[in-house]
């Protein structure tokens, strides 16, 4: 049977952490940017069914409502997916459902879907089964030839973010890296919100394997942020029109490039599920 009970440890966090305004503020306003920029790459012509599966309180699925797609956002986190309703309720561009969910066992039915987002819930299930289970559901709701656009953290990122916030200087926050660069999993014991919550941190190749032994023929592996989310000036620079394009002019021009790809705090790949072969 399905495990579809959401880590208590998991919920405390989004409970109470502001992740409704996360990727307004700060560094995080290139995280958003640039995955607008992968996502629309990989889109179908409007309206089709996109499903933001860990989609929280909207961020993607209300861009994507916007420009005419039919969304439909599961979270497995109440307060998330409440806060998408109330939001839903005075949108110009609606989505089509808001509703708590687990990635393990959405409530779609098969092939019904186009596109299918899960920027969130690869790095909160930290059993490689449980993975694959999401994944398993995804290629399952999506239409023959539909596109999987998901997210890892790399598995750098926490060392790379202590770096830049030079909090490695914390011996707490120095265990939480030493462990996350050992062998992926990331546990914050501590009362601090801003060292992140349980998840599971990727090696690239390692994301690649498992998207692709999901049964999706896999498109593209792109470092999301590049190596400009550790400038310690970043906000200064995303400030200045002309310094904020040279920061993300960098991001694409290293995407792809295999030996810093992991440099970025966020990795995507982008699937698609095979089309049926017809006699």
């Amino acid at each position: 049977m399905k495990k579809t009970a959401i880590d208590p440890t998991i919920k405390a966090y989004y409970d109470s952490a502001p992740e409704e305004t996360r990727l307004e503020l700060g560094v995080f306003r290139l995280e958003a940017l640039r995955t607008r920029e992968i996502i629309l790459r990989c889109l179908p012509e409007a309206p089709a069914v996109v499903l933001d599966v860990g989609g929280a309180a909207g961020a993607y699925a209300f861009w994507l409502a916007e420009l005419g797609y039919q969304v439909r956002l599961f979270d497995a986190v109440p307060r998330l997916v409440e806060l998408a309703r109330q939001r839903n309720e005075h949108a110009a561009h609606q989505l089509a459902a808001c509703s708590v969910a687990d990635a393990r066992a959405l409530p779609e039915e098969t092939e019904s879907a186009a596109v299918v987002l899960l920027l969130g819930p690869l790095y909160h299930l930290v059993d490689e089964q449980d993975r694959q289970a999401a994944l398993a559901e995804a290629i399952r709701v999506l239409r023959p030839g539909g596109v999987l656009i998901a997210a890892g953290i790399s598995r750098w990122a926490s060392a790379l973010d202590g770096l830049a916030r030079e909090i490695l200087r914390d011996p707490e926050f120095a265990a939480i890296v030493e462990r996350d660069l050992l062998d992926g999993n990331h546990l914050n014991p501590t009362n601090h919100l801003d060292y992140f919550t349980t998840a599971y941190f990727h090696r690239p190749e390692e994301l690649r394997r498992e998207v692709s032994a999901a049964g999706f023929v896999i498109e593209g592996l792109y470092g999301v942020e590049g190596p400009g989310w550790i400038l310690p000036d970043l906000v200064e620079r995303w400030n200045d029109p002309e310094r904020r394009e040279i920061i993300l002019k960098v991001a694409r021009a290293l995407e792809s490039e295999s030996s810093v790809v992991g440099c970025s705090a966020h990795l995507i790949v982008v699937g698609r599920k095979p089309s049926k072969h017809r006699p």
